[in-house]
């Protein structure tokens, strides 16, 4: 998605972090200029204090939506009902919705149908329905703090590692990385690193690379070289850029 795409990020107050706005913003900010800014939820809530204090730093709106019955959240329903009146009016060219709550899963498949961008924002727990409905997904524990890299931390929600012909344990994403590589590798085993970030997105818009403690795609591939062979084509003298980059499994047994 082009840099110059207009982007409305709503936020769920009641069920997103306060304090992780900066990283949040500065994630959608990656598709598209973030131009309607509004946090939702019943702001005579003491739960919301901590939104007050960083809501107009970055000039969020807040939409205000009282809690009529206790113990329900009446926050999803106003924020869907802005979302389509944003989607008919406002010309935009996407949503970023920041919640964990499945209630956004057919907001962001209508979406999607008039042919927008969705970006999803929300914690590891969040239910696969709104993940998958989403162009792409980033989790808040990836978005925290940088920790040491951790080996093979499991991604949420991921399957249970499989197994090699050595008996060792397999990367979770392992079976998602061949799924993609079989959808773009060429005829000689080669997949264009860009193609399959790509890929995997599609099949899975949860996969992040930071889920497993690398910033990019490559570096988390070269973090497995038992896995993955890495090849970048020397540049022609009259070539202006960076090569390409391309990766192919390893074959079994070698």
């Amino acid at each position: 998605m082009a840099s110059g795409k207009r982007i409305a990020m709503l936020i769920d107050g009641d069920n997103a972090q306060s304090s992780l706005l900066d990283e949040m913003l500065a994630e959608a900010s990656k598709y598209g200029v973030v131009t309607i800014r509004r946090v939702y939820g019943d702001w005579t809530e003491p739960e919301m204090k901590g939104w007050k204090t960083v809501l107009h730093t970055h000039a969020f709106q807040p939409i205000q939506q009282f809690r009529y019955t206790v113990g329900k959240n009446a926050t999803d329903s106003a924020m869907i009902i802005d979302a389509m009146d944003v989607l008919h009016t406002a010309g935009v060219d996407g949503f970023c919705l920041v919640s964990s709550d499945s209630d956004y899963t057919r907001l962001a498949t209508r979406i999607r149908e008039k042919n927008l961008f969705v970006m999803g924002i929300g914690k590891g727990t969040t239910p696969r329905a709104f993940v998958n409905a989403c162009d792409v997904f980033v989790y808040t524990e990836n978005l925290e703090k940088a920790v040491e890299p951790k080996p093979e931390p499991a991604r949420p929600g991921a399957q249970a590692a499989a197994s090699n012909d050595s008996g060792a344990a397999l990367p979770a994403f392992y079976p998602l990385f061949r799924t993609a590589f079989e959808v773009v590798a060429k005829g000689n085993g080669w997949a264009h690193l860009g193609s399959l970030g790509n890929t995997l997105r599609q099949l899975d818009p949860g996969f992040d690379p930071r889920t497993y403690g690398y910033r990019q795609l490559l570096a988390l591939i070269r973090s497995h070289p038992a896995l993955f062979e890495i090849r970048r084509p020397k540049k022609k003298k009259q070539d202006s850029g960076t090569s390409p980059i391309y990766v192919r499994l390893v074959e079994r047994g070698r």
